[in-house]
């Protein structure tokens, strides 16, 4: 049976140091990973798809996407409260829109990943 870590007791010194410097903060890595998990949900991931293309009202998900308003309304909480999606109010109406593309560039490269 093999064993998985090293036989020889070598640290490359250099190597670690160089490494240590470009890597990011651990609350960076914290921010990353809980990002992930808002992006880790089903329903939260078709309606950022579905904000890909334009805005949209609660109402309006939720007939695209088959869900309830407070479902809706629920999951764009999240979204807003991660600074994921942004809201602009005309007369009654909210309307909801991407803050960041990027995170559509992600879901995107997910989905070719997949392919």
């Amino acid at each position: 049976m093999s064993n998985q870590g090293c036989e020889i007791k070598s640290i490359r010194e250099g190597v670690i140091e160089e490494v240590t410097e470009k890597m990011s903060s651990d609350e960076t890595y914290h921010e990353i990973a809980n990002l992930f998990k808002t992006l880790g949900d089903y329903n939260r991931v078709r309606i950022l798809c579905a904000l890909s293309y334009q805005e949209f009202c609660v109402c309006e998900l939720s007939l695209l996407l088959d869900m309830s308003q407070s479902a809706i309304s629920h999951q764009l909480r999240l979204l807003r409260n991660k600074n994921i999606v942004k809201f602009r109010k005309e007369n009654k109406q909210i309307f909801y829109s991407l803050q960041n593309e990027e995170i559509i560039s992600m879901i995107k490269k997910a989905v070719d990943y997949e392919s």
